[in-house]
């Protein structure tokens, strides 16, 4: 019996990764909540700082912005993938913008699961100009 079990559990460790060992948590019921620009509000500075509250499980974020809005996007101005790591450890990023009408969208992701995307659409209106 011990010479079938041996190599069993040899082909089992060489066949299944760590992750196939590990159970990742499903976030796709989850849901990003963004905290600004709010939707309808106005940016007075020509710097926007889009922040929103982290997803429990989720190890990365991404983040994308287009103008005027998703369905009649004529350029987007953000598409990133921020990582969960020792090195960033937040859900902010700051973006130097035009005036102009903007969407933003935003979605949690770990290596098996992503949430919906979450958005808001806001206005920048630099006082500056």
């Amino acid at each position: 019996m011990r010479k079938i079990i041996f190599p069993l559990a040899l082909f089992l460790m060489v066949t299944l990764s760590c992750e196939d060992l590990l159970e990742v948590p499903d976030i796709s019921e989850h849901e990003v909540q963004l905290l600004a620009p709010l939707n309808g509000s106005t940016v007075n500075d020509s710097t926007v700082n889009f922040t929103w509250d982290a997803v429990h499980e989720a190890n990365s974020y991404l983040i994308q912005v287009a103008t005027p809005n998703f369905d009649n996007a004529s350029q987007y101005v953000l598409d990133s993938v921020m990582v969960v790591d020792s090195a960033f450890y937040g859900t902010k990023i700051s973006k130097a913008m035009l005036d102009g009408t903007y969407e933003w969208r935003v979605k949690g992701m770990n290596s098996d699961y992503e949430t919906t995307f979450s958005s808001n659409e806001f206005n920048v209106q630099n006082v500056s100009n």
